[in-house]
C-alpha cells in the first residue's frame, strides 16, 4: 500500500459525495413499502432491501475491515447474505434465493446501513491513502449502478403485481422535449482510437485505450421509436423466423413474445407498464425494453443493423455526447427531473470482450467485470434511470441478449 495520503480538500469532498450517494439510495427506496422491498420477481431482480445491504456490505468488506483500525463488522452473517458474486471473499446466498429472505428486515438494514455509514464517516475524517481513496470511489460508483438496478427491478416487481402499482406518481415526471430530426450521421471510417484514457474515474472494462478500424459507416442520428416499433409489430416482425438469431426464435417461441417487455395489448391498443404506473404507448418515444435478439431482428427488418461498438464510441466522440443522446434530456433524478421512460441504452453488435491489453485488477476488486466477458452483449449511451456520470461516451454497459428487463433500445447503423 502506497504512504501516499489524500489532501484534506479531497478526502472532504470524497465524504460529501458519500453522503450523497448513500442518501440518494435511501430516497429511491422511500416510496416503497417493506413487502414492496423483499420480493424477487425473478432470478435476476434482487429485492430493493439486498441492493441497499450489499452496497453497504461493500464499504464494510473493501474499506473498513481491511483498512479501518479495530473495525469490527456490524453482522458476521451479513458477508454470506449480501456478497453478490466475489468468489475471492468467501460463500454467498445464491442469488436467485435473495427473494426466501425476510429477515434482516427494512428496519435492521436501515441500522446497518447507519452503522457502516458513521464509521465510514470517522474513517474519512483522518489519513486516507490514495489507493483506499479510489477504493471509496469505485465503491460510490458501484452504488450508483445498483440505485439504477434498483429501479430496474423494482418495476418488474410492480408490473408483474396484477394491481399494476406506480413506483412513483406521474407529477413526478419531467415533459418530454420535442423529438430531434430524423437524420444520418455519416463517419468516414479509418484508425480510431477508442477506451478511456483520462485520469478521471472510470471502469477498468473502459481501457485499456487502443485503436480499432472501422469502414465508413453511418448510425441513425435518432433512436428506435416505440412507432417505428409498432410497424415491426403489424407487419409480423415477432412471426418471421428469417429475421431472428436460432437463440433469439427460441425466444420468441419460449416466452411467447409479441412485443417489447411491459407492453400489452388491449382494446384501446398497446399500453406499457412504466414506473409511473401503465399508460398508452407513445409512438413518439424511444422503444424501450427491448431484449438484443429483438433489437439485431429489427435491424434486419429495417434493412439496417446494429453499430459496433467501437462506431458507436466514435460517433459519440467525435460529435459530442449530446450526438446520441447521452447525458441529456434529465436522465436522472438527481439531475433536476424524474422521467422515468426516455432515453434508452443502446444495444450493440459487439460481444462483450475484453480490450487487448485488459488486466483485471489484484484481487477481489479485480472479479468486478473480467470474468463476465462472456456471452454477454455490449450496450452504450445511458437510460432515464442511468445516473449522472455512467454516461461517457467510453461506458460499456452488457447484458446477457435475451434480457428485457433492463432500460433497453437502440439505434441504427448501415455500411456507407
Amino acid at each position: 500500500m502506497t504512504t501516499t495520503t489524500t489532501s484534506v480538500a479531497a478526502r472532504s469532498d470524497q465524504r460529501a459525495r458519500f453522503h450523497d450517494v448513500r442518501a440518494f439510495t435511501e430516497r429511491l427506496a422511500q416510496p416503497l413499502s417493506a413487502e414492496d422491498q423483499t420480493v424477487q420477481t425473478m432470478p435476476d431482480v434482487s429485492p430493493t432491501k439486498w441492493h441497499r445491504a450489499h452496497t453497504t456490505w461493500f464499504f464494510e468488506t473493501f474499506v473498513l475491515s481491511p483498512h479501518a483500525e479495530g473495525y469490527e463488522v456490524v453482522d458476521p452473517a451479513y458477508g454470506y447474505l449480501f456478497n453478490s458474486y466475489y468468489e475471492g471473499v468467501g460463500p454467498r446466498h445464491a442469488r436467485p434465493r435473495r427473494g426466501h429472505l425476510t429477515r434482516p428486515g427494512v428496519a435492521e438494514i436501515a441500522a446497518y446501513r447507519r452503522a457502516v455509514d458513521e464509521a465510514m464517516d470517522a474513517f474519512m475524517d483522518g489519513d486516507v491513502a490514495r489507493d483506499v481513496a479510489a477504493l471509496v470511489e469505485l465503491g460510490l460508483n458501484h452504488e450508483q449502478q445498483h440505485q439504477e438496478l434498483l429501479l430496474m427491478d423494482i418495476k418488474h416487481v410492480l408490473a408483474t403485481n396484477p394491481l399494476r402499482p406506480a413506483y412513483a406518481p406521474d407529477d413526478q415526471a419531467t415533459p418530454r422535449p420535442a423529438a430531434p430530426d430524423d437524420d444520418w450521421i455519416g463517419h468516414p471510417g479509418g484508425v480510431v482510437r477508442t477506451g478511456h484514457g483520462g485520469d478521471a474515474f472510470h471502469y477498468d472494462n473502459e481501457g485499456p485505450r487502443h485503436d480499432e478500424l472501422l469502414a465508413p459507416f453511418a448510425l441513425r442520428s435518432t433512436l428506435v421509436t416505440a412507432g417505428d416499433w409498432l410497424e415491426f409489430i403489424e407487419d409480423g416482425g415477432y412471426r418471421q423466423p428469417a429475421l431472428w438469431m436460432s437463440d433469439g426464435w427460441a425466444a420468441v417461441q419460449a416466452d411467447e413474445w409479441e412485443a417489447p417487455g411491459y407492453w400489452t395489448l388491449g382494446s384501446d391498443g398497446w399500453s406499457i407498464h412504466t414506473l409511473c404506473g401503465p399508460r398508452a404507448v407513445d409512438p413518439a418515444e424511444p422503444v424501450v425494453h427491448a431484449s438484443w435478439y429483438e433489437a439485431d431482428a429489427f435491424a434486419r427488418w429495417a434493412g439496417c443493423r446494429l453499430p459496433t461498438e467501437a462506431e458507436w464510441e466514435a460517433v459519440a466522440t467525435s460529435r459530442g455526447d449530446d450526438a446520441l443522446g447521452v447525458d441529456s434530456w434529465a436522465l436522472h433524478p438527481r439531475a433536476g427531473g424524474e422521467q422515468w421512460c426516455g432515453e434508452v441504452w443502446q444495444w450493440t453488435a459487439s460481444a462483450y470482450t475484453p480490450y487487448p491489453g485488459f488486466q483485471p485488477a489484484a484481487g477481489a476488486v479485480g472479479e468486478y467485470n473480467g470474468k463476465f466477458m462472456v456471452n454477454q452483449q455490449v450496450l452504450r449511451g445511458g437510460a432515464c434511470v442511468t445516473p449522472s456520470g455512467h454516461t461517457r461516451p467510453t461506458y460499456r454497459n452488457f447484458f446477457y441478449p435475451a434480457s428485457r428487463w433492463a432500460f433497453s433500445g437502440l439505434r441504427l447503423a448501415v455500411d456507407a
